[in-house]
Formats: C-alpha cells, structure tokens, sequence
C-alpha cells in the first residue's frame, strides 16, 4: 500500500516527503536535521534507498547528502547543476524503479530556478501525483526572482509553461505535492490549502487560468523583498551540507553574557514577547520562538555574527538551534536558561513598555510621538497610519539613523516583529513602545 507523508517545517514553510511501498521508501526534498526523517521512516519499518532534490533551494540548507549518506540512498539531482558532491545526475524523460511497485519520472520544470525539476509518481503504472517542489504550488507558483533581477523576465515566463506542463501531461486526478507555498518566502503567494490536485489547480492556479501576460504582470507585482540570508542558501547546498552538530553549545554566566554584549555579538532572547517585555537583560534582541523565528534572525543578523541563546529552558535553547541550522547557523556561540535576574547578575532587568493601537491614537491626541512601521512595502502600501515613519525590519538596523529623535512607538501587522524592531532601537539606546496589537483593527491615529 502506497504511503506519501509529509514532513512539516512550518516556521520556514516547507514540506518535505518520505513515500513508502511498506517496503522501500524514498525522500524528496529533506531539511538539514535528517535525524527527525530517520525517526519516521524507523516508525515505518521502511527502508530509505532513494532520495530527490526538485531544485537547489534558496530558502534553506538541505538535508539531502547527509540523508544519502547516513542510509546509502541513491542521490538524485539534476545533471545540469554544478554540484561538488557525489549524486546521481538526472534529466529530463529519466525514469528510476523505487522497489517493484513505484516508479519516478523526472520532468524539467524551470521557472524558480533554471534547472529545476519536478517528479512524477507512479504506482503499478498508474499516476499518482507529482512532486512539484517550487513550480505549481497550491494556488500559486514559485517565486522567480530568487536569482536576481537580470533572470526574473525569463524565469517568470518558464514558470508559467512548467505549470502548464505539468497541467498537460498529467491527468486531474493527480495529487499536488509541493515544497514551498505554506507560509514560505519562495512562494509567490500564499494558500491557505493543504492539499491539491491537477484538476483543483486548473480552476483556480493564476498561472493555469490566466493569459501569458497577465500573469506575469500580476505576479511580478505582488512580489516582495525575501530574507537576505537566501544568499547564503544555494552556496551551501552545492556543496553538499553534512548533517549538523544539535548538541548543547557551552553555556554562559552572566559575566560573560555582558562581555558578548560588549563585543557586538548578538544575544538573541527567545521567549514570547510579554515574557521579553516584562523583563530582559539590556541589550539582548528579542526573536522569539513563538514566530518566524529562523527567518527573521537570519533576515537580519550580518551573516557570521556569533550568536547567544537565551531561553527558559534547555529544550527551548534545542529547538532554537534547530531552526538555525536550517538556515546555514551551525553553531550558537553560547546558551544561558532560566531567568533575566539570572542573566542580569547585578542590577534589575530592562523593561519594555507594550501597548495597543488605542494606546497610540491616545497618546497622539496630546503628545508627539514617533511612529514606526516596521511592516513590508506591500503592506505599507495597502494602507498605513497617517505621519508613520516606513522603515520595514529588514532594513531597521542599516537605517537607524533615519528614526528621528523622539520616544518612538514601533508597530507591525500583529506584534512579532514590532518587538523585534523596539528591541533593536533599545538596544541602540532609544526610548521605545512596542504596538502589541492586531492591525488594522484598531488602528485609529
């Protein structure tokens, strides 16, 4: 009996696949920590001998050469992308046996990057679904920016063929099985869908119900900025990622904590932000666990800035590193647990005075403030607070000189990143509230 199960990252919006014949079992598109695919696949009693990589991501380090390694599985990637590590190299028409039941066909669907693919799955000779990575996703494609603006014009136009394509050679009742569009960067845009068909698509996919040019007008203008440390992503993966060290970095008194702080490292403080507003040590920066927490501090941070973790507790420090390492972070520099009075040593904790979009049309009615939109451009320009300044995150730390004098309210779409951006300008030493609040629904200036 055929068996396709998904494996979640949802904090970077992606989906991996391990699928099984009860038997043999292949992978496609594994995250860096593989130790989570050994587990599933054990609970199975299948054993791993294939795995597939749809493209050379940009979004984040993939777990597809250690996963090779660790099982022997064959390696599969595309012939035409400049690997340094030992694969198996596939193209187009290719059609590989997964035991005595499944087989996978590979088929060239270039549009989020140049030599992307997509796999087709059979069973017994009957179609399946197809495993479409960064190309149709549930009601959108991926993004075909991510290579830069000199090949967006091209890979946009190949974006739409592929999915057309994949439309064409495979019938309605063919599940969708994709890697991106769960809240990820590399998505166009986003669906709220967790699960799709061909014929789903073909009623409601822009790039299957729209003409040529408008979809291209109409995606290249919903098209945002996405997380810098992308750059860093498909250099890694040429490479051929080994699997990652998760034990416990060495763990830090408050001493030392205050001689990082002093070095311009960055002590990262990963509880929600009540906890962070009550209480934390001067200087720390608040992202925590409770969001996008890998990819607004690998957004941010200037790539090779050692990193401390602070957390309640060790497990929070674990998951922490977790999150990381799929982005390239390998290593914290060090971790403290337990309490801002513990990380303080001597003297009190800082605090963080929160309030709500009320609080601001209150406080505006009788005083100047300074307003801050910590927000997207695409959002700002859906509509925004009269005299509010636009910085989006970010771009916070490059521009911070641009946040005139003032105490300075820092506001976001629901409080995640505005306590990311009120910790950054405490940090650097300025008066600052963080806007808590749902917005629009009472935003009122």
């Amino acid at each position: 009996m055929l068996r396709i199960l998904p494996i979640d990252t949802p904090t970077l919006g992606d989906r991996g696949y391990l699928v099984h014949d009860g038997s043999v079992a292949f992978v496609v598109d594994p995250q860096r920590d593989i130790d989570r695919i050994l587990a599933l696949a054990d609970a199975e009693g299948v054993r791993i001998t294939h795995v597939f990589e749809t493209h050379i991501h940009n979004d984040y380090v993939t777990g597809g050469s250690a996963l090779a390694g660790a099982t022997g599985a064959a390696y599969h990637v595309n012939a035409e992308d400049p690997v340094t590590f030992e694969r198996v190299a596939v193209r187009d028409g290719d059609e590989i046996a997964v035991g005595d039941t499944i087989r996978v066909r590979v088929l060239a669907t270039p549009g989020h990057t140049f030599t992307h693919l997509s796999y087709a799955l059979f069973e017994d000779d009957r179609p399946v679904g197809v495993f479409t990575g960064g190309s149709l996703l549930y009601g959108s494609v991926g993004r075909p920016d991510l290579l830069g603006p000199a090949h967006t014009g091209a890979l946009v136009r190949h974006q739409y063929a592929s999915a057309r394509r994949l439309a064409t050679e495979l019938p309605d009742t063919a599940a969708v099985y994709p890697t991106h569009g769960f809240g990820s960067f590399c998505s166009a845009t986003q669906s709220e869908a967790s699960a799709s068909t061909i014929a789903t698509e073909r009623l409601g996919n822009p790039a299957l119900t729209r003409d040529e040019e408008t979809f291209v007008a109409e995606l290249l203008a919903g098209l945002d900025a996405w997380p810098a440390y992308y750059a860093h992503m498909a250099p890694a993966n040429l490479v051929g990622p080994e699997e990652p060290d998760l034990s416990l970095p060495e763990r830090a008194d408050a001493d030392q904590l205050r001689k990082r702080l002093a070095a311009g490292e960055w002590v990262v403080d990963l509880r929600n932000r009540v906890a962070f507003a009550a209480g934390h040590l001067a200087g720390t920066l608040n992202f925590g666990l409770d969001g996008s927490f890998a990819t607004y501090l690998g957004w941010l941070i200037p790539w090779g800035t050692p990193v401390t973790l602070l957390g309640d507790t060790r497990e929070q420090v674990a998951e922490a590193q977790r999150e990381l390492v799929r982005i390239g972070i390998d290593r914290p520099a060090a971790y403290a647990t337990g309490s801002p009075w513990q990380w303080v040593g001597d003297g009190e904790p800082a605090m963080l005075p929160r309030a709500t979009f009320a609080d601001l049309a209150q406080v505006r009615h009788h005083r100047r403030v300074v307003v801050l939109d910590v927000r997207r451009r695409l959002e700002w320009s859906d509509g925004h607070l009269d005299d509010a300044v636009h910085i989006p995150l970010h771009e916070l730390l490059d521009r911070l000189d641009e946040v005139p004098d003032g105490e300075v309210w820092v506001h976001c779409a629901a409080g995640y990143r505005s306590s990311i951006g009120a910790s950054i300008l405490a940090a650097a030493g300025r008066r600052v509230v963080t806007v808590d609040d749902e917005y629009p629904a009472g935003a009122v200036a």
